[in-house]
């Protein structure tokens, strides 16, 4: 925070990029490069005494592996260090009970990233309308797509510039992450009006004033029907797989065109997110949603050997539902939003919302007779009303009456008690 009513703010920013064939191939291979850099640091952990688990020890290590390896030399020195930066924070983060502890890499099931710590290194400029060019090392000039103002050329400053970026890829390419830092002046309070948030699947948000926001399905017809022969074709080519037979080419190929139809929706998703997000931020200063304990809500039913779970196909369908909205994802970029604009997020207990009545405030069971259907049983109320606006009405009216948890959103929740450590980390 700083002077003037002005405040730092950091966020981050996404965008395509445009690589030719070799390029990829070069960001393929510092990719794999900083995989293995993580696994050799996780092997010489595991092997030094504790006393001699430093900074300084690790540092040495990775640079003697960078002259004895001769495909770690692809890899950037600077990039080389942010991954034993990122290797002691995630240490120092399961010690602080935040996470769990750091494991082995494996090639297929982790995100290929490439850490450009100092953001002097990218020299960004935009050269069209839709499109910008950034140096990256060992790599060369590359164009990505312009979707947001950046602060380049002479609009950059001590206050005001990108501070590094991160290249990232995903079943839909290469992209390049960048972390940028700049200076705005504190918002007013929003004058907004207050509103209650109900999360739902048939209904996704509805707002306690009537107003309530859908989405059709995030893939077409046509991209249904190739997503479900696509699995279907991987089933069979998987059931004809012999055990402890390598994968083929063509199952992982397989594999690769249904990542990239899930990564179609997963963004489709996301771009519906930030619309409605910004528009409820934009028209309510303060926003109250149900504290949902999400990781409980979907557990499986399977249960064990001796005591079998019960209806556990129809768990499972509701479990993909609500991952399938991603409720708190929604939650935290509303956190962000409603900060940025002044307004305010909060949190109210959750239990018994939905059957509640919120004309006379009754708790009765079988009020909610369907899924859209609330019928009040007071027998001197009688109320009748959507469900999922009764259930944001009653959020607003815990909030209002001070029930509102501390605090409201936006920090980390540990996993474990503080004082528990692992006996493995140290």
């Amino acid at each position: 925070m700083s002077d003037h009513g002005l405040e730092k703010r950091q966020f981050g920013h996404r965008a395509r990029l445009a690589l030719n064939p070799a390029d990829a191939l070069k960001a393929d291979d510092q990719a794999h490069a900083a995989r293995t850099m993580w696994n050799l640091l996780h092997a010489w952990w595991q092997m030094m005494p504790k006393e001699k688990r430093t900074l300084a020890n690790a540092d040495v290590a990775i640079r003697q592996a960078r002259q004895d390896i001769d495909f770690l030399a692809v890899l950037p020195a600077q990039a080389a260090q942010a991954v034993l930066k990122t290797y002691f924070q995630a240490w120092k983060n399961c010690w602080d009970g935040r996470s769990d502890a750091p494991n082995f890499k494996a090639r297929f099931r982790t995100a290929m990233t490439v850490d450009v710590p100092q953001g002097r290194d990218l020299n960004v400029v935009r050269v069209h309308r839709r499109w910008g060019m950034a140096n990256l090392p060992k790599i060369g000039r590359v164009r990505f797509r312009w979707t947001k103002d950046l602060p380049v050329g002479k609009h950059a400053g001590k206050d005001n510039r990108i501070t590094g970026a991160r290249l990232v890829k995903d079943p839909l390419g290469w992209h390049i992450a960048f972390r940028v830092q700049t200076l705005e002046p504190q918002p007013d309070p929003h004058q907004g009006p207050e509103t209650g948030l109900d999360v739902g699947i048939t209904v996704p948000l509805a707002l306690s004033d009537g107003e309530a926001y859908g989405h059709g399905e995030w893939l077409t017809v046509g991209e249904q029907a190739r997503l479900l022969d696509l699995e279907q074709r991987a089933a069979r080519r998987k059931k004809h797989r012999k055990p402890g037979e390598r994968t083929s080419r063509r199952l992982r190929h397989t594999y690769d065109q249904i990542a990239g139809l899930r990564a179609k929706a997963k963004r489709r998703t996301s771009d519906w997110q930030h619309k409605t997000t910004t528009k409820i931020a934009d028209t309510y200063g303060t926003v109250v949603v149900e504290a949902l304990t999400i990781t409980n809500m979907v557990k499986s039913a399977k249960g064990t050997l001796d005591q079998p779970g019960k209806n556990v196909a129809q768990k499972s369908g509701l479990n993909r539902s609500i991952s399938g909205e991603a409720w708190g994802r929604t939650v935290t970029m509303l956190t962000y939003k409603l900060a940025r604009r002044g307004g305010t997020l909060a949190k109210v207990p959750a239990p018994n919302t939905s059957r509640r009545c919120s004309a006379c405030g009754l708790t009765t069971p079988g009020s909610r007779e369907t899924q859209a259907l609330f019928v009040c049983k007071n027998p001197d109320c009688g109320w009748t009303g959507n469900a999922d606006h009764n259930a944001a009405r009653n959020i607003l009216h815990l909030y209002r009456m001070g029930h509102a948890l501390i605090p409201a959103a936006g920090r980390a929740v540990a996993r474990r008690a503080p004082r528990v450590k692992p006996a493995t980390a140290r």
